[in-house]
């Protein structure tokens, strides 16, 4: 089936196990040579004629652990998964001790794909016991399948063959498209993966009224190789599709005989398509294909097994720099890719990228899945865009059109034309996708601007109901996750404080910095209190026999202003202190000055004067005993000429 033909890409030498045929059992000669020509075609991905001679042997009664193996991978590469499930199933009732992870896995893929969820279950538990920590599982899985599901009205496309058709892409008015449908093929360039012809792109019109409009893509894309899977820059001018190791008219294998598959561009020159690069992050050691671009055409995705691969084929994306040049190539990570087989990337303009995969949980087979990407952050939870688009068998090559709700799809779905179809849909329900976004921030006390240690801070949706809490650390910072899909309130609070909150909308997931100053609650602050030990100041201090207000103390003095600002009712009287130095009968005037000055300095900045008053004590309230006579250093006397802010009725 097409796909699998696409995912010679996603297959790697890794990916099947490097079997050594056991002969222990092998009846004769003429066996062995037999199995010797079955391997051979199985190394290079023919598995259509591998599947015919493994058969033939397996019936004369010939079997082993690498034979079953092969088999069942065979069937499973290409999507026979009833006939896969059969083959582990043997393996597994045969030589339990010989079946490996990518085993189990494929078995319990084979499985769900045939409709057998529960005995698919009991395989996955063996799968999780082999794999520990490698894979995270959701026991509500099935569940969130049908919450998604639904949403979607499908129809066969109408120019559909008996043959592979997928990989449509967005094209002017119409579609570009992959298809193995007579392309005038010699027999000689069939591909063994399953016996059909390779691919070409192809072009039509989705107005079209016939067949007759479906026609080869012009220019010099086209080989006597595959073609598939294309993306068209937003001007027209440029085109990124996936085609073998074919260059000048020469095909080109790897060191184990096999022609991989390479990303080229195409130029349109005319209407033509023609002056073919291939891009310089190819490889011949392994595949590079699927490309899709970002909405703004700066990025570049595809699918790779390339070195570094979290599984058998994963999703990367490069900065387009320009001029032939691109970025360092970037997996998208263990969030999206997986152990096994991630594909098909497409993004919208509104940022949710849409792939395939058969490692996330689904219905069985490659299933799409969707996910929101948030300022080239890959993080966000990933979903299964439900039924009818996903099945048991595999759904691939998804590409959505927001602005009007429409798209296209290919599976190999019972009941189609082809080996492959492509089906368009309507989606009759928005996707809800869930969203994960950071919030973190500072609480502080809004006159002070001290941190506040040990405060709460609540994230409360629309309903006042309380989702999660945090306590501020020693440094009055916080961090809390929150549902971005809805609507919440982050709310401060701490005693002595009125508490403080703030609303965040629905949003794209960017983590938000919401910072909070809370104000005190002076009214718990009595009559005859220190507003500056209520609201954290530092203590205003003046020079050795001066009464003017220092730089320092004017800050400190314009949070006092603040507050009263704040706080209508609030009246304060200035208590101005000298040390003990000088005549008392100078102390107690220049403490007078003082408390004039700091009053006179509040009244400029708009405090009215009878919410103020001023006395100074002179010497008789020392904060320390540094009295008459007392040997004393010059920051002790500090202390003492100071003023406070005592709240009066």
């Amino acid at each position: 089936m097409l796909k699998r033909i696409l995912i010679i890409l996603i297959v790697t030498s890794g990916c099947f196990i490097k079997l050594n045929a056991q002969q222990d059992s092998i009846p004769d000669k003429q066996i062995a040579r037999v199995m010797e020509k079955a391997d051979e075609r199985y190394n290079q991905y023919s598995f259509s004629p591998a599947i015919d001679i493994y058969k033939k042997v397996l019936d004369k009664g010939y079997t082993s652990p690498d034979l079953l193996k092969r088999l069942g991978n065979s069937y499973y590469f290409n999507a026979k998964y009833q006939e896969a499930a059969e083959t582990y199933k043997k393996l597994e009732e045969t030589y339990p001790d010989a079946m490996s992870v990518e085993d189990v896995f494929r078995y319990a893929q084979s499985l769900k794909s045939t409709g057998n969820y529960d005995q698919a279950t009991k395989v996955m538990e063996d799968f999780k016991a082999m794999t520990a920590a490698m894979v995270d599982f959701d026991e509500d899985y099935m569940a969130k399948i049908e919450k998604n599901s639904g949403r979607y009205t499908i129809k066969e496309f109408p120019y559909n063959s008996k043959y592979s058709d997928f990989a449509a892409a967005y094209y002017e008015e119409g579609l570009i498209f992959a298809s193995d449908r007579d392309t005038g093929n010699f027999a000689r360039y069939r591909h063994t993966w399953n016996a059909r012809d390779f691919l070409d792109l192809y072009k039509v019109n989705a107005d079209s009224v016939s067949n007759d409009f479906v026609v080869k893509l012009d220019g010099d894309v086209n080989t006597r190789l595959h073609e598939s899977s294309s993306v068209i820059t937003k001007d027209g001018t440029m085109m990124y599709f996936t085609r073998n190791n074919f260059m000048d008219g020469r095909k080109k294998k790897d060191e184990e005989g096999i022609i991989r598959l390479k990303i080229y561009s195409a130029e349109n020159v005319d209407g033509i398509w023609t002056n073919i690069v291939e891009l310089p992050f190819n490889s011949d050691s392994y595949s590079v294909a699927h490309p899709m671009l970002s909405p703004d055409g700066k990025k570049l995705y595809f699918v790779s097994d390339m070195p570094g691969s979290l599984g058998e084929s994963d999703i990367f994306v490069t900065d387009i720099i320009g001029d032939g040049t691109y970025g360092p190539i970037v997996n998208l990570g263990e969030n999206i890719n997986t152990i096994a087989r991630e594909t098909f990337p497409f993004i919208t303009k509104d940022g949710i990228l849409y792939f395939s995969s058969d490692g996330h949980q689904g219905l069985g087979g490659l299933d799409v899945f969707a996910t929101k990407i948030t300022y080239n952050d890959y993080t966000q939870p990933v979903v299964n865009v439900g039924k009818p688009v996903n099945t048991p068998k595999d759904d691939f090559s998804f590409i959505y059109d927001s602005d009007n709700s429409t798209g296209y799809f290919a599976s190999n779905r019972d009941g189609g034309t082809g080996d492959d179809d492509i089906y368009e849909f309507v989606e009759n329900e928005p996707l809800t996708l869930d969203c994960i976004q950071e919030v973190s921030g500072t609480v502080r006390d809004r006159i002070s601007n001290e941190v506040l240690a040990g405060a709460t801070v609540k994230i409360i949706d629309e309903e006042n109901n309380e989702i999660s809490s945090t306590i501020t650390d020693s440094e009055g910072n916080y961090i809390l996750m929150l549902d971005c899909s809805k609507g919440n309130f982050v709310r401060a609070s701490r005693d002595g404080y009125v508490p403080a909150e703030e609303y965040l909308p629905i949003s794209d997931g960017k983590p938000r910095i919401v910072d909070f100053y809370l104000e005190r609650d002076v009214v718990t602050g009595g009559f005859g209190d220190d507003l500056a030990k209520l609201l954290q100041l530092s203590t205003i201090y003046f020079d050795l026999n001066k009464f003017n207000i220092r730089p320092d103390a004017e800050i400190e003095i314009q949070k006092v202003i603040v507050a009263m600002e704040k706080y209508p009712s609030l009246k304060i009287k200035v208590n101005s202190h000298t040390d003990s130095r000088g005549v008392d009968a100078y102390n107690l005037w220049l403490s007078q000055k003082r408390a004039e000055s700091t009053v006179n300095y509040m009244i400029s900045k708009g405090i009215a004067a009878d919410r103020l008053q001023g006395e100074g004590f002179g010497e008789t309230r020392l904060v320390n005993d540094c009295a008459n006579g007392v040997q004393c250093s010059e920051e002790q006397h500090q202390l003492n000429r100071r003023s406070e802010f005592i709240i009066f009725e």
